[in-house]
């Protein structure tokens, strides 16, 4: 059939009339040079501070951290060494996000937020940018409520409230990460909801950390980020950003989070690596001059947020490396100084058996009391003074203990047995009325006239006994969260009761726990 010339004009009017060319307008530049996880590219005039590029030759993502004038510094987040000189880089308009929200809970992510627990992608579409400015001075409130780890030297002497900044510091291999884990595994049931960044560790150990978590349970109100040793720099530096956007999408839906940094030491020299490559100049210790405000802008992030903005909060707890229990080195004064407190752990004390090894003198929460409940501070009020005495007191008795006058041989058992409370086996927590109850024993001199020796089982068993046998006495203390004078009748009666049912007792000592009581 013979199309008439009129026809085929009205086909080609209709095409004309119907197309529609979607121009778009790219910034590209070139790889000028790379060398160790770091790219120099020519071009790319309108990219932003902290933009996300793509190298086009194979996908690899890269941050723009430096802008000069003809050149931009960019940060390779992934395998650096297929990329070469000449190579195409494109801009792509987003600052660097990550997923955030439910769906991420119980998962295993690297430091851009992309699955690496083999369990599928992610059903998310929120996003928050991994940088952002802390929440204002108006935006905030007090931290007034406690954020319970389950460990009795922390919960009594260092307490942590929501929105706290509470740093944990220590030699290598001294029970910091075990202090994190245990922390995390307290949560359960609770309201409360926890990411642990993982920096420069090994891999095998973030497995260890994530199968311990899913062990006992705590995984599935848990985000795990890693970014291991293996991992490049740029990935290593943003981890701890990144984990800190998941944390403030539930703290600005008013909801609690719980964030660990494991470690911000790794995080100081990855950033020191990247800031060196780029040609910043270095200074203190080769870190770059603006490394204190790395660690602030990240910190102040963490905040108690006001009832008109939700009252949410995201509470931190950063972990520092010391060298040799040197606490006056560079990062550590640094992050020292931003933080609300810090929990010292002390080698010496490890190694002795004190585990969790809280030094009682160098440890402090600088919130205090405010976010304690009435009935800790009530039986924790001295407890930090005295464990500090006794262990003074310790060192100088070890020349001559048979010289001591009875004043301060008393001083020394009491101490004696209150460090045997504060003994506690790692990943197992005990609830806030079961903290209570042990140290208001151990601090009324209900302990005196058991060996120091069987302060541990006395424990254990008394513990045993509350939870099995006098369940309503734990059970007002949770409730009331405090200790009227009925209720402190009550839990006398049943310590005696159990002293005289699990044959702990006796005169020896007598005379020392009623100083001791009396004295407080």
């Amino acid at each position: 059939m013979a199309l008439r010339a009129t026809e085929i004009g009205d086909v080609l009017r209709q095409q004309i009339a119907g197309f529609e060319q979607q121009m778009s307008v790219t910034n590209v530049g070139t790889v000028v040079d790379i060398g160790d996880g770091v790219a120099r590219v020519f071009g790319l005039s309108q990219v932003m501070a902290s933009e996300l590029v793509e190298f086009t030759k194979d996908g690899t993502l890269g941050l723009a951290l430096n802008l000069g004038e003809d050149s931009v510094g960019v940060i390779v987040m992934g395998d650096y060494q297929t990329i070469e000189e000449g190579d195409e880089v494109r801009s792509t308009g987003a600052v660097a996000s990550v997923p955030v929200g439910d769906a991420l809970l119980g998962r295993v992510v690297d430091a851009l937020g992309r699955p690496i627990d083999g369990k599928g992608p992610i059903q998310t579409t929120s996003t928050r940018p991994i940088e952002r400015i802390a929440p204002g001075v108006i935006q905030r409130a007090n931290v007034s409520q406690a954020m319970q780890t389950g460990i009795i030297a922390i919960d009594a002497m260092t307490n942590v409230g929501r929105g706290q900044r509470e740093l944990i510091i220590g030699d290598r291999q001294t029970g910091k990460s075990a202090i994190a884990i245990d922390t995390i595994i307290n949560q359960r049931g609770g309201d409360v909801t926890c990411i642990y960044v993982a920096i420069g560790q090994k891999r095998a150990q973030i497995a260890q950390v994530t199968r311990i978590l899913e062990e006992y349970g705590a995984l599935e109100h848990t985000i795990v980020v890693a970014a291991s040793a293996s991992e490049p720099a740029a990935l290593q530096y943003i981890a701890p950003f990144a984990g800190t956007a998941m944390g403030e999408e539930f703290m600005e839906t008013g909801r609690d989070a719980l964030i660990i940094y494991d470690d911000l030491s790794k995080h100081a020299q990855a950033y020191r690596e990247v800031s060196l490559l780029l040609r910043r100049p270095p200074g203190r210790e080769a870190y770059p001059g603006d490394v204190f405000y790395l660690h602030s802008r990240l910190l102040e992030r963490s905040a108690k947020l006001s009832e008109e903005n939700g009252g949410g909060s995201l509470t931190s707890l950063p972990i520092i490396e010391t060298q040799a229990s040197d606490v006056s080195a560079y990062i550590p004064t640094n992050v020292i100084s931003i933080t609300d407190g810090q929990i010292y752990l002390e080698p010496d004390l490890f190694y002795a058996g004190v585990r969790p090894a809280v030094n009682a003198g160098l440890s402090v929460s600088r919130v205090g009391s405010a976010a304690q409940i009435k009935a800790m501070s009530r039986v924790a009020g001295r407890l930090r003074l005295d464990l500090a005495n006794y262990r003074s007191l310790a060192a100088f008795a070890q020349f001559g203990a048979s010289d001591l006058d009875a004043s301060t041989r008393n001083q020394l058992e009491v101490g004696q047995r209150l460090t045997e409370i504060l003994k506690q086996p790692q990943y197992h927590p005990l609830p806030v009325e079961e903290e209570v109850a042990i140290l208001w024993a151990g601090t009324n001199g209900m302990l005196s006239d058991v060996p120091v020796e069987r302060v541990g089982a006395f424990k254990d068993q008394y513990l045993e006994y509350l939870r099995t046998v006098k369940p309503d006495v734990l059970r007002r203390i949770a409730t009331e969260k405090a200790l009227p004078d009925d209720l402190v009748d009550a839990l006398r009666k049943a310590t005696e009761e159990f002293k005289a049912t699990a044959g702990f007792g006796g005169t020896r000592g007598a005379s020392a726990g009623t100083a001791a009581a009396a004295a407080r």
